[in-house]
């Protein structure tokens, strides 16, 4: 190992998501990346377990992407996203549209996943009101879900850490439905559970309360990744779209992390069978080079909202970003795209996925793991904590992996994986067995 380099000045960045105080007496600083490695500043080749933060799933520096924004760039670096759009704009569209569930064909693009979980409770909302129906305006999240950090996107989201200080914010009419995890009938589960599809009745009782008529929107992840890789039991998701096609409630797949081909499909919707009537994406469509994000929608709530919007002059949905459809990500995604198609991508990440699942549940037994899970190329660990000490067990646990030369996500004392689709078998098999030493290291921590 090198020695490392120069110190840094850390003084000036607040970081995200991040224990501060922990972090500066625990560095952890990346210098460089490339193929499924990242390389730290102590000079430590780490294989990414997470593709970034889900966003990677063809690695880093993949000279096709880099060669799409530069041409890009020296084309049209801005266009305009009010009033106008470029033509690559328009083909991404169309491109994203073609690999959807059938009927969602209209695309809204934004910067971010937080973003485009906003724009579609808007785009509820504003469905509801131009088809008369103005009293639809509460929205049902789920418990220990992530939808982002904007307001709508904390308010339908399930996790108290992300919510607690930012009470007065929250919009108004928000309930939320109970999470699918019980460690007691589906602790170490293989793909998805036997147990819990009675859990999406829960549904019908938070109708009967409100009254169908006061709902707009049903938001969930098919699979619930930032909390941990929570992977819904067999015929749960089928039975909340049955309750909200029955109750005329629009229901909005979450997918920014399953979306293109983390469950080994394009999107979840086709994994699970399950058609929503919006879903967002983010992350992956343009493997994380730069920001981009969108929401697809269902034709009929486009053309409902637009062919109620007036005159055909006037705007008929007040929303939008500066950035919408930039040039320069959009040039990114088809470069994603191509590599999708050209490099079977998506059928890779679905060979991997046994790799993974087998390497991940021969670590049962190991002292300190409560459960393992595994859904597509994800799968997630959960820890027996530190006593007392809430979150430093998985600390640990990442901390030992990076000694050991992988990087994998904290969630708590839960961690978690999901490693690039161009990996090979070995680098998986090379990960899960990194992640059992590293929980036996970490397990001495009192």
């Amino acid at each position: 190992m090198s020695s490392p380099s120069k110190p840094v000045d850390m003084s000036a960045y607040w970081l995200p998501f991040t224990p501060n105080r922990y972090f500066h007496q625990n560095p952890k600083v990346m210098q460089s990346a490339k193929g499924a490695y990242y390389y730290d500043d102590h000079g430590r080749k780490l294989f990414d377990g997470l593709s970034g933060l889900w966003c990677s799933p063809l690695g880093h520096a993949d000279p096709r992407i880099g060669a799409a924004i530069s041409k890009q760039y020296e084309t049209m670096d801005y266009c305009p996203a009010f009033q106008m759009a470029s033509e690559a704009t328009f083909s991404l569209a169309s491109r994203i549209a073609k690999m959807a569930p059938k009927g969602l064909d209209k695309v809204f693009f934004t910067n971010s996943g937080s973003e485009a979980v906003d724009t579609a409770l808007k785009i509820a909302i504003g469905y509801h009101r131009v088809m008369g129906n103005a009293s639809r305006v509460r929205m049902i999240g789920r418990e220990r879900a992530y939808h982002g950090v904007g307001m709508g996107g904390i308010s339908v989201g399930g996790m108290v850490a992300n919510r607690k200080m930012f009470t007065s914010l929250m919009i108004p009419g928000v309930d939320h439905l109970p999470h699918t995890l019980n460690l007691s009938q589906m602790a170490f589960s293989k793909g998805q559970p036997i147990w819990g599809a009675h859990l999406a009745d829960e549904l019908e009782k938070i109708v009967a309360l409100h009254d169908a008529n006061t709902i707009a929107a049903v938001i969930l992840e098919p699979v619930q990744g930032s909390t941990g890789v929570i992977v819904p039991p067999e015929g749960y998701l089928q039975k909340i779209r049955e309750i909200c096609t029955k109750h005329g409630i629009l229901l909005i797949f979450d997918e920014v992390i399953t979306g293109f081909g983390r469950l080994g499909a394009n999107f979840g919707a086709d994994r699970f069978g399950v058609t929503p009537d919006m879903i967002t994406f983010a992350k992956g469509i343009t493997n994380g080079v730069i920001p981009m994000g969108g929401v697809l929608v269902r034709g009929d709530i486009y053309d409902s909202i637009i062919g109620n919007g007036g005159q055909e002059q006037a705007i008929e949905f007040f929303h939008g970003y500066t950035y919408s459809g930039h040039p320069i990500p959009t040039a990114a995604a088809h470069a994603v795209l191509d590599i999708f198609e050209s490099d079977d991508v998506v059928n890779r990440a679905k060979a991997l996925e046994p790799v993974l699942e087998n390497g991940l549940h021969a670590l049962k037994g190991k002292s300190g793991i409560l459960d393992i899970r595994n859904f597509g190329l994800s799968g997630a660990i959960d820890l027996e904590p530190v006593p007392g000490k809430l979150g430093l067990r998985a600390l640990k646990v990442l901390e030992a992996c990076i000694e050991r030369g992988a990087l994998v996500r904290v969630a708590g004392d839960c961690i978690a994986v999901g490693p690039p689709f161009i990996s090979k078998p070995e680098e998986v098999e090379f990960l899960c067995s990194v992640l059992g030493d590293a929980v036996d290291a970490a397990m001495k921590v009192k």
